[in-house]
């Protein structure tokens, strides 16, 4: 299994446990959608970094391939 989906999977589970922590926490209504609006802006940041971070490495890989070509 490579890192990138051990990663991704470790991600989806935190914010799946932290999704149901805040759902089944007594809180007010208000204050447990703040909560959860929160988290999923955590969440989103999290996998636009880690694309991101996912991109930047193919196209590394691309380029290094184009030069080992062209040599």
């Amino acid at each position: 299994m490579s890192t990138k989906k051990v990663v991704l999977g470790v991600v989806a589970g935190a914010a799946a446990g932290a999704l149901l922590g805040v759902l089944f926490a007594p809180d007010k209504g208000s204050n447990t959608r703040k909560k959860i609006v929160a988290k999923k802006n955590d969440l989103a940041d999290s996998v636009k970094g880690k694309f991101n971070e996912f991109i930047e490495n193919v196209s590394e890989k691309f380029e290094k391939t184009k030069k080992d070509e062209v040599s």
